[in-house]
């Protein structure tokens, strides 16, 4: 059998490559085998990006912002013998033509030419977006050897822009997992039912003002500053909090008790990314309320949550993280949705007041401008869902309207608002539906639930990139939700195909808490099964600090 000899290699412990003198004390090693031989020398320092560069063009190395080639690796250029000047010719002798003229260039030419320039155009694009995280995505990517093919396999062409999550509420060890659902597959498997239930008004609650009609002509040559409503109070309680739905439950009316809030995250869920949890209470005769986590992030807004490169907490200190984000989100929408009300004129009074304001407990605060329209839906299946939901302010008198601000979001690269709103704003708005879909899905499902008339959306703006305290309106908008709805492609039928199946899910297991929270980094929803004193020693801690 033939055998195979390991070949001796002379070390060099200065740099890479064959020693610059002779192995003297090794009688076995090749004297002067590698000394006609040109290499190009480097050092251990260097970053390998290719073994042998035999070209010599010029190129940038990433990072260091020098450029390396050209006069370089010298032996590896091809050389050409100088020759004397007067020894070439010119073959056309005729004077260059002067004028107007053109050159005629191929159809077939000139797609390659166009090619060409969006084939460089994207690419200075790229570098020029290419920050830490992008580098940073870049290399857990490199790493992990998910991708397959360029844009293809696991994770596809998002995969480079993945930020790992938290989850929204740890998973203790006592809760015990009894369903997970695939988002990406529940709309495909869900059947849309043409029967929307016709909803019946229980009670009305709270009071509305009505709409001032000089935000129509706000506009972003001339914009409004927007005002801090510091005397208004908001009320985000949860469904077991609110007598109203208390007394309705007591009284027998209804069998699924839930907020508009709630009712509107779950039919729009499957256009989520962030992680978020609701806890859902079954009681004895299959009652279901749908409740949130006092301390949870649930009505916070959400910024760019669905646009291809989402915010990130590079910066922890930075002001454009996601939960900051949220709260100037959300601020920004409590302020305009009182602002564009008139503070003076005829406000109509429901049947019965705001049932979360306190007078004797209110520290010189009154509340919103917010009416709660307790409404019930037949959904069949002795099904009876009782939902509260909220009406913002009047247009002409005898419409209702809901209210919501959108907030620009500075991104490098991204023209701002103030130069586009005025003449585009339906290219604004179709920029919004891809980085806000879930959002604006949670705002028309809720307008459509409180059966409103109008839907109007304001664009507010920070008066400067770096200050995230003052903005100002640039535009309003009024649209109808049902054809917003269609708009973004939101089938009533759907939503409420969503909500029955999530009934039929809860009715399937025994009494009890349950927690369903989305997880982090995947589209999937998990259904726990929790001790009935979850989150309730959290609320118990909170009393006596108050209270001490």
């Amino acid at each position: 059998m033939a055998s195979f000899s390991v070949p001796y290699v002379a070390p060099n412990i200065y740099s890479w490559g064959p020693p610059v003198e002779d192995d003297r004390s090794n009688p076995n090693a090749p004297q002067s085998k590698f000394s006609l031989l040109p290499y190009a020398p480097f050092g251990r320092s260097d970053r390998l990006g290719r073994v042998a560069d035999f070209t010599g063009r010029n190129t940038y190395q990433r990072g260091t912002g020098h450029r390396r080639g050209g006069d370089d690796n010298k032996e590896f250029q091809y050389q050409v013998d100088k020759i004397e000047e007067s020894s070439f010719q010119l073959v056309d002798t005729s004077k260059p033509t002067t004028g107007n003229t053109r050159r005629f260039v191929t159809p077939a030419a000139r797609r390659r030419q166009h090619t060409q320039r969006l084939r460089q155009v994207n690419a200075r694009r790229q570098q020029q977006n290419q920050g830490p995280s992008h580098q940073m995505h870049n290399t857990q990517r490199t790493r992990g050897g998910g991708g397959r093919g360029r844009y293809g396999g696991r994770g596809g062409r998002h995969y480079q822009n993945r930020v790992d999550r938290q989850a929204s509420v740890s998973v203790q060890p006592e809760w015990n997992q009894v369903e997970d659902l695939d988002l990406s597959k529940l709309t495909k498997s869900l059947t849309a039912s043409t029967d929307v239930p016709i909803a019946d008004d229980i009670i009305w609650c709270g009071f509305l003002d009505q709409y001032n009609d000089a935000y129509d002509k706000v506009t972003a040559r001339a914009p409004t500053p927007l005002k801090k409503n510091e005397t208004k109070e908001f009320y985000p309680v949860t469904t077991t909090d609110d007598p109203v739905l208390e007394k309705l439950a007591i009284d027998g009316n209804g069998n699924v008790f839930i907020t508009d809030a709630i009712l509107a995250h779950l039919m729009t869920c499957t256009r989520s990314v962030y992680p978020w949890d609701l806890v859902i209470q079954k009681l004895p005769g299959g009652t279901l309320f749908f409740d949130k986590r006092d301390n949870s992030q649930f009505d916070y807004l959400t910024v760019n949550e669905t646009a291809h490169s989402p915010p990130t907490n590079d910066d922890p200190n930075g002001i454009n993280t996601p939960e900051r984000l949220g709260l100037e989100a959300t601020t920004i929408h409590q302020n305009f949705t009182q602002q564009i009300l008139k503070s003076k004129g005829t406000r109509k009074n429901m049947d019965l007041p705001n049932p979360f304001y306190d007078e004797e407990d209110n520290d010189g605060m009154e509340p919103a401008s917010v009416a709660f329209r307790y409404r019930k839906f037949d959904l069949g299946d002795n099904t009876q869902l009782v939902c509260r939901t909220e009406l913002h302010g009047l247009v002409k008198k005898t419409q209702y309207m809901t209210a919501f601000a959108l907030n620009e979001f500075p991104t490098q690269g991204a023209t701002a608002w103030r130069d586009k709103l005025d003449s585009q704003r339906g290219a604004v708005l179709a920029t919004e539906l891809k980085n806000n879909s879930f959002k604006l899905a949670k705002w028309t499902a809720a307008s459509l639930l409180s059966g409103a008339d109008q839907m109007k959306i304001g664009f507010v703006s920070r008066t400067s990139p770096k200050n995230n305290f003052d903005h100002v309106i640039q535009a309003t908008q009024f649209y109808r939700p049902k054809d917003f709805a269609t708009q973004i492609t939101l089938a009533e039928g759907q939503m409420w195909a969503m909500i029955r199946m999530f009934i039929n899910l809860m009715r399937k297991h025994e009494d009890g808490k349950y927690v369903l929270m989305r997880d982090p980094n995947k589209a999937i929803l998990r259904l726990f099964k929790v001790p009935p004193n979850t989150f309730e020693e959290d609320d118990e801690d909170e009393e006596e600090d108050a209270i001490e």
